[in-house]
């Protein structure tokens, strides 16, 4: 009888540390997931520093000439809009199709 309560105590013994490992690994995982996602993000971050330090090459004549259009449509745009002007159903996109065709034409 004193031999089945050995057996039994040691078995409560091993089901707690097997128990005790169990939760250990459960709870460290997430903490290691961190730190390699850190260290995987480090380098990232440090090869991408190194392209937004280049000097961005100057804007063509014709890209300058499309920002000046489309400054002068967007201004148009929105006088017309708050000024009740503009057609029904008309849309930005479809606006600014033709006051471009019309702003190319002019120059």
């Amino acid at each position: 009888m004193n031999a089945l309560k050995k057996t039994t105590s040691i078995n409560n013994v091993a089901r707690a540390l097997c128990a005790a490992v169990l939760a250990a690994g459960l709870f460290a995982s997430p903490l290691m997931m961190q730190g390699a996602s850190a260290q995987s993000a480090a380098p990232a971050a440090a090869t991408d520093a190194k392209p937004a330090a280049k000097a961005k090459k100057p804007p063509s004549p014709g890209q300058i000439a499309l920002r000046d259009r489309q400054k002068k449509c967007g201004a148009e745009w929105k006088a017309a809009k708050a000024a009740g002007k503009v057609e029904k159903g008309m849309k930005w996109p479809k606006y600014w199709s033709a006051c471009n065709k019309r702003l190319k034409s002019a120059t």
